[in-house]
């Protein structure tokens, strides 16, 4: 009777021993599992769509090959519950991905993240093309008008009213989201400009130094130039001078343009044309950078009222006409 308890105690202790081998190399072997990478050598897209179980997901891996055992992953969150716990989405595997790291992204809904960068100079139709082309961004034209009337603002016109910068936002969610922050940000750096202005300029309203602002940002070339460039027209307005700036001819053209300006169009009536009108357009022609607006607010303390092109971006500024008119026949009529 003694031996046979002798040698139950041995064959229990060596089955428990067993056991706690095998457990400690299952452990150990998921450990491994959890910190091995994923079979991808490019950077790719793995979309998670809302309802999909774990073990979907485990067949999704499986069958896009990023995981060789299916099996590991189902005894891994056997093992830690809380790793089940994946959010829908479309996120982006990079090859240095492990099987722990994905998990951490979907549990955290770290999704991928887009770049869409508005450029200043362009306008709002020229924004409207390029949303529309987003495949992953939700767009239509009447977008613009609608913030502009849920934040109160009844003026149906969106011409430089959103601040041109990069912005970010995940696939298939609605441009409202980002439209919203660059007209936030626009009104907000506007009221900045238009508190700290130098006294005395001719402007009504930071609506109309907004107006002037899109036309230096059209007008420059050389960015160090912006604030010459404010003086000239600045300088121009307070003399009652008309602004006779082509871009604003352009912009009043529309589709009509076709890349040069006659002297039918400089002499044609439009709202826009400031070599027939008096003062500024009636709305911007584009969308003003940070710097245009700055300018705008605080312009060089210079008395020229004249600028032309040299053709390589930069201008040659001058007080008289007839400086002015020696320089245009120099760069510009090659005389």
């Amino acid at each position: 009777m003694k031996k046979f308890l002798i040698g139950m105690l041995g064959t229990g202790f060596t089955l428990l021993t067993v056991v706690a081998v095998g457990g400690y190399w299952g452990y150990q072997t998921l450990t491994m599992f959890a910190q091995s990478q994923l079979n991808v050598e490019h950077a790719q897209e793995l979309e998670i769509k809302r309802g999909t179980s774990f073990s979907q997901f485990t067949n999704i891996l499986t069958q896009k090959k990023l995981i060789e055992d299916g099996r590991k992953l189902k005894w891994l969150v056997r093992l830690h519950p809380e790793l089940a716990h994946i959010k829908s989405g479309l996120y982006e595997i990079d090859p240095q991905e492990t099987v722990n790291s994905l998990l951490d992204k979907l549990i955290a809904g770290d999704e991928k993240s887009f770049a869409l960068t508005l450029l200043e100079g362009q306008t709002v139709k020229e924004w409207q093309l390029q949303l529309a082309e987003q495949q992953k961004l939700k767009f239509d034209d009447g977008l613009f008008n609608s913030i502009l009337l849920k934040n109160g603002d009844e003026s149906a016109l969106p011409e430089g009213k959103f601040f041109p910068d990069t912005y970010h936002y995940r696939a298939n969610s609605s441009a409202n989201t980002l439209l919203q922050e660059s007209y936030r940000k626009m009104q907000a750096e506007l009221e900045k400009a238009w508190e700290n202005r130098q006294k005395d300029l001719p402007f009504k309203s930071s609506y109309e130094l907004l107006i002037l602002a899109s036309i230096i940002e059209k007008e420059t070339g050389k960015a160090s130039e912006r604030p010459w460039i404010a003086a000239v027209f600045i300088n121009r307005l307070r003399k009652g001078m008309r602004l006779q700036t082509d871009p604003t001819v352009i912009y009043g053209m529309g589709e009509r343009y076709q890349g040069n300006i006659t002297r039918k169009d400089l002499r044609e009536q439009t709202a826009f044309n400031t070599y027939r009108i008096n003062g500024l357009p009636p709305t911007p022609i584009a969308a003003p950078s940070l710097a245009a607006l700055h300018a705008a607010a605080n312009p060089a303390d210079v008395d020229y009222l004249y600028f032309v092109s040299r053709n390589d971006g930069s201008h040659v500024f001058s007080k008289t006409l007839l400086e002015h008119n020696r320089a245009v026949n120099k760069y510009q009529r090659n005389r």
